[in-house]
Order: C-alpha cells, then sequence, then structure tokens
C-alpha cells in the first residue's frame, strides 16, 4: 500500500470513530433483534458500540474501522458502517471525504447479519 493510500485509510477510519464514538456525520440504524431486548439494553449496547477500540489485522484487515463484535450477555453484537452517497442510492464516491459520503451505522445481534 502506498504512503498516499494510509493517508487515505486512515482518514476514513478517523471518520468512521468520530461517528461511531459521537454518532454525528451517520445515520444510526438498530436492528429489530437488538430493539427487542428492551430499551436498557438498547442503551448499553450503544455504549459499548461508541467505546470500541479492538481492532486488529484479523477483525479490521482494511484499517477502516468500519466493523466490531462486542459480546451482550452472551449474544453476538456486530455494528458495521457502509458508506453511500448523499442521496443513499449508490455506494459512496470516496469514503474519505464526508462532503459526499452518508456513513450508515448498523448495529445488529449475530444471527442478523
Amino acid at each position: 500500500m502506498s504512503s498516499a493510500d494510509d493517508v487515505v485509510t486512515a482518514k476514513i477510519a478517523a471518520l468512521n470513530d468520530q461517528a461511531r464514538q459521537t454518532f454525528t456525520g451517520c445515520r444510526v440504524l438498530v436492528t429489530r433483534g437488538i430493539q427487542a431486548l428492551g430499551e436498557d439494553a438498547v442503551t448499553a449496547i450503544l455504549t459499548q458500540v461508541r467505546q470500541f477500540n479492538s481492532f486488529t489485522e484479523n477483525n479490521d484487515p482494511y484499517g477502516e474501522h468500519d466493523f466490531g463484535k462486542i459480546d451482550w450477555k452472551g449474544s453476538v453484537v456486530f455494528w458495521k458502517i457502509d458508506y453511500y452517497d448523499l442521496d443513499l442510492e449508490m455506494h459512496s464516491p470516496d469514503p474519505s471525504d464526508s462532503t459526499v459520503t452518508a456513513r450508515v451505522l448498523t448495529v445488529m445481534l449475530g444471527d442478523e447479519y
């Protein structure tokens, strides 16, 4: 990977971290399975998503900080960030540019993935 690619990847990771940690600059979707756990569980799970920082080569091979797995009382919970154009119709033309990218953070049970 070239140093230019590294810069782009680092920018994407920073934008993803900001979106995930603050729930700003993105839309947050919580699946029905997560919602069915109840309001207290949703709040606790979203707190874990915000605090997630266990990125490794195995779970973040592209270095974009766009996916994570947490445990909620024995259940696997995944979160992922997808990049769309501003109309949410196609993939973003450039995920490193927040002016042309709509980020969508989805939180789901493992069996909903």
